[in-house]
């Protein structure tokens, strides 16, 4: 006998081959709360609309609300055989009211159902990484403020290039994590609109009050096309955007911890907890946490282009095709929050190796932009205080020695404009602390930075 809810249609029972390929209830059914929330919500704008009996609504509420009880409890176990999270509710509903069971997918579809429950369980998932995100910023400003003075060679093209504070690279990946937290919560507010009402696609006969629904379930508005309403996954696609951006943002700042901790650089150590050796190299001590990080981050890219080439050639309205948005979507959350659970406590005990960092920066001749800088405020122009200090970084190098060593006479056999403050105008505290400007090294500029960003830890 067919049981489908389709029955009527075919005369044939569905090869179970094709069950198993059309199912979808192994990776729905995380879903079981938002389903059954808009269910609930479905049949009291049912029974106040007159559509079905108001004591019928009222069961059916009862009915649903045990459902989810039960599935809380672990009385009620998902049935593998069941086709989707929507269909198993309903049946086990139907099996416990009967008649009145049946009477709660009145004036709607799976099409409509199925575009509430995942922007329901989206935004719910949003509302579980925002905070996460704000954790992780609060404790780089927790590092910052230890380390106003701890100074480190700032880089590009991986070269020393000019002296900052850790506490300024701290509050740069700070800032990172700041605009994430705009990008999800900018996919919240357009994917805030309620789709229940749609239909299949092009709504409903009886005399529903979408608003109502809307309200009940705590959207700010309705979609405003049923094609659209049921065949949208674009809050899918920014969502997993916004989730490979914080992905990426974790992958930068892993791949300068593996730099970091390697014996090339040792600026860092990484807790115990959070590290692992080698099955043959006693001395191995590995970032295999920022090393999965890394790894998980082209996982999670792969999960976008998913959703973007999956949607890329679907016609309106709703296709088969769109059932592969869940297992793509879900695989990005799990990760990024999985990722997130263990790259906090992993940076928040890391040790720091100061004197390290101080000893690289000394080496990096990375006060030669301060040495030309000297030399344009005693009047030179910029381009000819530049070939000077090169000239005098070259003439280091040959003779293994930094500008801070050089005395007085080798400064002037270049210029005659170098004077005994020289010496002050090239360390590397005068370096980072005159950098005053707002955003820059300097420690009142960072205590700013560490300030504004506070504000996003609550």
């Amino acid at each position: 006998m067919n049981n489908k809810m389709w029955a009527g249609r075919s005369s044939k029972e569905v090869d179970s081959r094709v069950n198993d390929f059309n199912s979808s209830i192994k990776f729905d059914s995380r879903m079981y709360r938002q389903d059954i929330k808009g269910s609930m919500a479905h049949a009291e704008m049912l029974g106040d609309c007159g559509i079905i009996e108001k004591s019928e609504s009222e069961k059916i509420i009862a009915g649903l609300k045990e459902i989810l009880a039960d599935i809380d409890s672990g009385k009620l176990q998902f049935d593998p055989n069941a086709e989707d999270i929507h269909m198993f509710v309903e049946s086990e509903l139907t099996n416990r009211l009967g008649d009145t069971g049946k009477r709660l997918h009145t004036a709607r579809s799976r099409n409509d159902q199925v575009a509430l429950d995942i922007r329901m369980y989206l935004k719910d998932e949003i509302d579980e990484i925002i905070p996460m995100i704000r954790e992780l910023i609060g404790v780089l400003c927790d590092i910052a403020e230890k380390n106003l003075d701890t100074i480190m060679p700032g880089y590009t093209h991986l070269q020393r290039a000019q002296p900052i504070t850790f506490a300024h690279h701290m509050m740069a990946y700070a800032q990172m994590l700041i605009r994430d937290i705009g990008r999800f919560e900018d996919t919240y507010k357009r994917m805030n609109k309620m789709p229940l009402g749609s239909g299949a696609l092009a709504t409903t006969t009886y005399p529903i009050d979408r608003r109502q629904v809307c309200g009940l379930l705590g959207f700010d508005d309705i979609t405003m096309n049923s094609l659209d309403g049921v065949s949208d996954r674009d809050f899918c696609v920014e969502m997993c955007s916004a989730i490979s951006i914080l992905m990426m943002h974790l992958s930068r700042f892993s791949e300068e911890i593996i730099l970091w901790s390697s014996w090339e650089f040792k600026f860092i150590e990484l807790d115990d907890a959070y590290a692992t050796g080698s099955s043959i190299m006693p001395q191995k001590k590995n970032p295999d946490v920022t090393e999965l990080i890394r790894g998980k981050t082209g996982r999670v890219y792969g999960d976008l282009n998913t959703l973007l080439v999956m949607l890329k050639g679907t016609p309106l309205a709703y296709n088969k095709d769109m059932q592969e948005d869940k297992e793509a979507i879900f695989d990005a959350i799990d990760t990024v929050k999985l990722c997130l659970t263990t790259f906090i406590p992993m940076l928040s005990t890391m040790e720091l190796y100061k004197e390290n960092m101080r000893n690289a920066a000394a080496r990096g001749f990375i006060n030669a932009t301060d040495c030309a800088d000297y030399l344009v405020k005693k009047g030179l122009p910029f381009r000819d205080a530049y070939k000077i200090t090169g000239t005098l970084v070259a003439y280091c190098i040959k003779n293994q020695t930094v500008l801070e060593n050089l005395s007085l006479d080798e400064f002037r056999e270049l210029s005659p404009v170098f004077d005994d403050d020289v010496y002050e105008a090239i360390k590397l505290e005068t370096c980072v602390n005159m950098r005053k400007a707002d955003g820059g090294p300097a420690p009142d500029a960072v205590k700013k930075q560490i300030e504004f960003a506070r504000k996003y830890t609550k």
